[in-house]
């Protein structure tokens, strides 16, 4: 391990002359103390545990080791945030095409398209980069780190009270109940000490203990006995931000600020990943396909019409340079215009729009997003690796079964406290002493002070009507020992009436072994226990005696109170989000720093074993493995693993970033859920990390959502939003990209009959420009659908325009292009001899963006064999955007004169162009739909 390497390197490491003396120092003392003898010690030494650091110690500290504060990640400035948002694929199309239209506006003297296509730009970037910076704020507010918080430690021989930043290496510090320990410190002594370190490892309660010379090598090397019962981290070292659950102890500081092992793991959770979204890859793919297919329609154009040109036009048999000059710089404009076309500038401001209201929607239902991209990734999402503790589980302990023990005769083993108490109420009141008085814990209200088994008893206690500090007041305590992993075992003496009364509480099979009971009993006790343990349930059992505490080894007059069994409870929406999940073909692997026989029956409650086989790897069932052993796989055999684990336990940090790549590498498309430090390097990796509200701030810097509910519920909520958003970007692509088509064509099919183009600059501007900026608010206005969730993950290789989203894209442009160019020689040939004619070229812009508005209803159920009415009243955003630009639409054509080339249309006009094509549009889609659903019924 990372910190027993670091302490076997004491000797070598001429910069920690400072930690090895302190160390050894205190080292020295203890063990004198240890053994009553002081006559070797230095008087300086005696004094030094009682005197702690002087002034000059701290100052000297502090320079050599820096402040006790973790440095926060490098904040990005504003300016390179916002230049960030110009990386996007499509932004870097638009701005190819607006320098070349730049050029050509100067040549022409018309700017207006040039800056148009700025306009998108400029707006889709600004909106993006608000939105994060907004949500980046909030964020600042919630994982907001208080270094100011009160540490007790020894200087200048008193028991001062400093500021956590302000501790150094070398401090002694004194650590009790309810304390966060501030910095990595070596025990001296402690008396009960037990921490929970689970926002390191996952493990809520670790037993500590003095380092034992025992421990150590020839050289002073710390060996790996040091550890303890199995635990991650030596049983004599304590971390920062850890909780004392119980007990009390005194350490010296060995590392502070960034040095410390939560500040290492903090470190790992900012590198930068390069790991790219599932969008952001078919964004790139859509940005290629474009590019390539506006350059190549527009050199094949060029090609085609100026070779018909030299062909037919007299003037390339001349020597009239400068006229075959402008010629060919003509239909190069042509051939810029047509890649103009091809870019759907509103796609930018469409995906961001979308990413920006799943932002805000989702903050409602309590997730807040980060990263723009993370809400539409999570629908892409094919594998979940939670954590246990505090995700699956509540991580609060609570009673969850209290067995009396029945083997006892209640008249003459239980005195009456009362005289008016039934035999069955005079068991209950014993019970409530024996957990009133034999405890540590405290209750601030409902929320468990110290140990959290004997907060959940006292918590119990509360639930059934006895106030504990009543009965501890009215039973004063005569003794207490306290419980250690030794004896297994605490008991305490109260006097009831004037007589010593001793209550044990402990292991069963300590308790119980003190305790008198028939061979009958003791079998159904053990069937009992034995039940309470196969549901990874905490046991222990209680007892009795009158009289003062004797060693439970040494008698058997003990009377068995109860066995009760303790529970972190899995949290109650827990299953049924699992059981969506699986349904949306999403596998859920339960990885946590908790023993096997509890992550396997958490695994078992939520039902994440189903799908668990019969094969072996490296020699055990492929869906369980420790985190050692995974760390022992080579990387092949890891590889080969990954797939079919259901449940990882005893994860370290590394164990769970190693899995999460490891998937990656399969193809899945990788979120991760948790709330401690230890999660954060895995949190950062995935593509999507989730952290808890109530998680560490380490962890919540290293996702990119933060569940505020701490509900699981709220990931699968998350899949839906994120499935639901690329549905919508879909529709807009599919929307936008039949205005493109069968706008390029129209400009093409103008050009071979000889014709103007057909729709102006600012007509085109309208159509491209403001209303696909209104489209896209539409479509990405669009509430989510729960039908997604029965949808099976799509491949990250899958293209975003999928074939059948593509043959509507050519069906419907091509369809529209040949409604529009009949309409196109119709109004050349009844005009006034050209398209020029104002009112024919408003009826022909009229009846496009018409076509483009009953298509905006069809887009609206893409997918689906739904009715585009359905549901309709609930999108007010997609009725409004319809509204906007009918209105829109009718002020251009009334209003617009010169500015858009537009004449006033009459009622009977109006009336004609939006009913034939709200026919022809709106109508046909409809039909298509109701023959989906009479062969969707079929098939069924």
């Amino acid at each position: 391990m990372a910190i027993m390497g670091n302490l076997a390197n004491f000797a070598s490491d001429s910069e920690n002359w400072w930690r090895k003396m302190c160390i050894n120092k205190h080292r020295r003392i203890m063990n004198h103390q240890v053994q009553n003898n002081w006559q070797d010690l230095t008087d300086e030494e005696v004094q030094d545990t009682k005197h702690g650091l002087t002034d000059t110690q701290v100052l000297e500290s502090r320079q050599r080791h820096g402040d006790n504060v973790l440095t926060p990640p490098k904040r990005t400035s504003m300016w390179k945030l916002y230049m960030e948002k110009y990386r996007d694929p499509i932004i870097q199309i638009l701005l190819v095409a607006a320098a070349v239209s730049l050029a050509l506006a100067f040549i022409e003297n018309d700017f207006v398209e040039t800056f148009g296509i700025l306009l998108a730009i400029v707006t889709a970037t600004t909106v993006g980069f608000y939105f994060e910076r907004d949500a980046a704020s909030k964020f600042r507010l919630l994982t907001a780190i208080n270094e100011d918080q009160p540490v007790k430690v020894r200087r200048n021989g008193r028991v001062v009270e400093i500021p956590r930043r302000d501790v150094v290496v070398g401090d002694v510090i004194l650590v009790g109940v309810g304390d966060e320990i501030p910095a990595d410190a070596e025990l001296l002594e402690c008396v009960n000490l037990q921490v929970d370190e689970s926002s390191l490892t996952g493990e809520p309660l670790t037993t500590k203990a003095v380092f034992s010379s025992s421990f150590q090598g020839q050289n002073g090397e710390q060996q790996n006995e040091g550890t303890h019962g199995g635990a991650t981290y030596p049983a004599h070292l304590i971390l920062r931000s850890t909780m004392v659950m119980n007990g009390h102890g005194e350490a010296v500081v060995t590392r502070v600020g960034d040095k410390t092992e939560i500040g290492r793991v903090a470190a790992s959770a900012t590198e930068t990943t390069h790991t790219k979204t599932p969008l952001s890859m078919q964004l790139d793919k859509l940005a290629k396909l474009i590019s390539l297919i506006g350059t190549t329609v527009a050199v094949t154009a060029f090609v085609c019409f100026l070779v018909r040109d030299i062909l037919t036009n007299p003037i390339w048999h001349g020597t009239d340079y400068f006229a075959m000059a402008l010629v060919v710089l003509n239909y190069f404009m042509m051939a810029v215009t047509l890649i103009v076309m091809a870019v759907p500038e509103g796609l930018p401001m469409a995906v961001t729009l979308a990413l920006a209201l799943n932002m805000r929607r989702m903050l409602k239902s309590n997730n807040l997003v980060r990263k723009l991209h993370a809400s539409e990734t999570m629908g892409a999402v094919t594998v979940i690796c939670t954590d246990k503790t505090g995700t699956l589980t509540e991580n609060k302990m609570q009673v969850g079964s209290l067995t009396p023990i029945s083997d006892c005769n209640p008249e003459k083993d239980y005195p009456s406290l009362n005289s008016d108490s039934l035999e069955s109420d005079r068991i209950q009141e014993w019970l409530a002493i024996a957990i009133a008085v034999n405890t540590t814990a405290e209750l601030d209200g409902d929320t468990p002070i110290g140990n959290p088994t004997e907060g959940a008893l006292l918590l119990w206690l509360k639930e059934n009507g006895y106030d504990y500090l009543k009965l501890r007041h009215k039973y004063p305590v005569q003794e207490q020992i306290a419980f250690s992993t030794e004896k297994k075992y605490m008991a305490t003496t109260v006097s009831i009436d004037g007589r010593p009364w001793t209550f044990l509480k402990g292991a069963p099979e300590t308790v119980l072994g003190a305790c008198g009971l028939t061979t009958e009993a003791r079998q159904g006790i053990d069937r009992t226990l034995s039940g309470y343990q196969r549901q990874a349930m905490r046991t222990l059992a209680l007892a009795f005696r009158e009289g003062t505490f004797a060693e439970p080894s040494s008698h058997a007059d003990y009377h068995g109170q109860a066995v009760v069994a303790i529970s972190d409870p899995v949290r109650a929406d827990v299953p049924a989000a699992i059981a969506q999940c699986h349904r949306a073909g999403i596998k859920v692997k339960v990885v946590t720093g908790d023993t096997s026989e509890t992550a396997i029956e958490i695994a078992r409650q939520i039902s994440c074993l189903e799908s668990k086989g019969k094969e072996n790897c490296k020699g055990r069932e492929r869906w369980h493995i420790t985190g050692a052993e995974f760390a022992a796989l080579s990387d092949k055999e890891a590889y080969d693993c990954v797939e079919h684990l259901c449940v990882m336990s005893r994860a370290r940090p590394a164990d769970k970033q190693r899995l999460v790549q490891l998937l990656q590498k399969h193809g899945e498309v990788v979120a991760v859920t948790g709330d401690g430090t230890n999660d954060a390097p895995a949190l950062n990796y995935a593509h999507v990390g989730l952290s808890l509200g109530s998680g560490t701030s380490v962890a919540k810097r290293a996702s990119d959502i933060t569940l505020l509910d701490d509900s699981f519920h709220s990931i699968a909520s998350a899949v839906m939003w994120g499935r639901s958003l690329y549905k919508n970007i879909q529709r807009f692509l599919y929307f936008q990209l039949v205005v493109n088509l069968s706008a390029l064509l129209l400009v093409l099919g103008g050009s071979f009959i000889g014709t103007e183009m057909p729709l102006t600059v600012t007509q085109i501007l309208w159509v491209n420009l403001i209303m696909d900026s209104f489209a896209a608010m539409a479509l990405a206005s669009l509430a989510p659908s729960r039908e997604v969730m029965l949808d099976k993950p799509r491949s990250q290789r899958e293209f975003i325009i999928s074939r059948p989203i593509g043959r509507g894209i050519l069906s419907c442009g091509i369809l529209f292009f040949a409604v529009m160019f009949v309409f196109l020689i119709w109004c050349e040939r009844h005009g006034a001899g050209s398209i020029i004619d104002v009112h024919e070229l408003t009826l022909f812009f009229t009846t496009f963006v018409m076509l483009q508005f009953w298509n905006l209803l069809n887009a609206k159920c893409l997918g689906s064999c739904h009715s585009a009415l359905r549901h309709i009243l609930r999108e007010r955003g997609l009725l409004f955007v319809l509204l906007l630009i009918l209105a829109g639409q009718w002020l251009i054509v009334t209003f617009g004169g010169r500015m858009f080339r537009t004449q006033p249309l009459s009622f009977g006009e109006w009336a004609g162009i939006v009913g034939l094509t709200g026919l022809f549009v709106f109508g046909g889609g409809e039909l298509w739909h109701a023959v989906c659903r009479l062969v969707h019924r079929h098939r069924a």
